[in-house]
C-alpha cells in the first residue's frame, strides 16, 4: 500500500515539475517578447518626438518657405535662381 502512495505521489511530483518547466520556459519566451516590444516601444517614442519637431518646425510659414527653397529650388515670381555647379 506505501509503495503505491510513493508512486502516485511520484508522478504527481513529475507532473507539477513538468508543468513547472513549461511556466518558465513560457516566462522566458514572453520576456524576450517584451525586451523586443520594449525597444520597438523606444524607436518608435524617438521617430515620433522626431516628427512631432518636424511639424512643430514647418507649422511656421518662413521654415516652410525656406525648406521648399533648398529641396525643390522654389522661387518667388519675379526672383532670379543662381545655380552654382563645382
Amino acid at each position: 500500500m506505501r509503495f503505491v502512495i510513493i508512486i502516485i505521489l511520484s508522478i504527481i511530483l513529475i507532473a507539477v515539475l513538468i508543468q513547472a518547466y513549461f511556466i518558465l520556459k513560457e516566462r522566458d519566451q514572453l520576456k524576450i517578447k517584451m525586451d523586443d516590444l520594449n525597444s520597438r516601444f523606444s524607436a518608435l517614442s524617438k521617430e515620433n518626438s522626431h516628427i512631432q519637431s518636424e511639424i512643430e518646425y514647418f507649422s511656421y510659414p518662413e521654415n516652410l518657405e525656406k525648406e521648399l527653397r533648398a529641396r525643390f529650388n522654389y522661387k518667388k515670381p519675379g526672383e532670379k535662381m543662381i545655380i552654382i555647379t563645382p
